[in-house]
């Protein structure tokens, strides 16, 4: 994977040598057709690809969570990771959020920023957010206030003590509030939430943030149909702006979202490619489906 200096002013984020472009040519991510598309924020994603993973390996006390995994996502993609418990779903995404440190491998987030030398809070404050299965609001606190507490903005004592919300500011949580359709819960306390409304809180918290790319864990588990329903349309709407990798089991809800669909299994990707694709790969069904 190739780099260019970033600004002085963040010297904590380790590159690799300048970019050459001839050695590019045939790489795995061209082969599963990743867009060329633009996105904005400053990130450097000139080839279209916003997450590079190459080669992660994690290993606990001699057992390979993560063996040899490569994985590509692209700009504004909406991907399904999909596999058998134990997978390693979840410590791919300790991995790409800064949590669990690869024994080997490179993980870049654009072209630039290695992941493997970042703290926790340099990923998210970069633009990854993640979103774990449970939802975790402060319950005591309005669904606004949770919005307003989620901005990006200085986080400091004397700056929370100081903050007033400018028009702009009000206006993107608003605007939040209709995307998350919460609306008419906009100064209902969080704790009196039904779950799959605490769910769509917690994705609004995450927006509130301006990620580049959202790790969904299990979305939709204890849903309603209606909410479920919402939730792939809230999803797809989301899909471009931002680029999504959602891990879930609901094979119907996968369905009704994935672009690309990746399977895990025993820490490296078995198959990928559409969900009929990979539905009708046998591979896949002896180890996950046919279960």
């Amino acid at each position: 994977m190739r780099g260019v200096p970033l600004p002085a002013a963040r010297p904590e984020f380790m590159l690799e040598p300048a970019f050459d472009p001839n050695r590019d040519a045939g790489s795995s991510r061209d082969a599963i057709g990743l867009g060329q598309r633009v996105i904005g924020k400053g990130l450097d994603v000139r080839h279209g690809t916003l997450l590079t993973l190459e080669d992660i390996s994690v290993s606990f006390d001699g057992f390979k969570a993560l063996n040899a995994l490569n994985l590509y996502i692209g700009v504004g993609e909406l991907r399904c990771i999909i596999g058998p418990n134990g997978a390693g779903k979840t410590t791919l995404m300790d991995v790409i959020t800064g949590k669990t440190r690869p024994t080997e491998g490179k993980a870049w987030f654009g072209e630039t920023l290695n992941l493997t030398q970042m703290s926790e809070v340099q990923i998210a404050q970069a633009g990854i957010g993640r979103k774990f299965q449970k939802p975790t609001v402060f319950e005591a606190l309005s669904v606004f206030e949770n919005l307003e507490l989620a901005q990006k903005t200085d986080k400091s004592v004397w700056a929370c003590l100081c903050a007033r919300l400018s028009g702009e500011q009000k206006d993107r949580i608003d605007e939040v509030l209709e995307t998350i359709r919460l609306v008419s819960s906009t100064h209902r306390q969080a704790g009196l939430l039904s779950h799959g409304q605490k769910q769509f809180l917690e994705i609004g918290m995450l927006l509130m943030q301006d990620p580049q790319l959202l790790l969904l864990d299990e979305p939709v588990a204890g849903m309603t149909d209606a909410e479920t329903e919402f939730t792939a349309e809230l999803f797809k709407s989301l899909a471009g702006k931002h680029s999504l990798m959602v891990v879930e089991h609901d094979m119907g809800f996968v369905g009704s979202i994935a672009d690309h669909v990746t399977v895990l299994h025993q820490g490296s990707v078995l198959a990928e490619g559409s969900l009929e694709q990979v539905q009708g790969d046998d591979r896949v069904i002896e180890v996950y489906l046919g279960r």
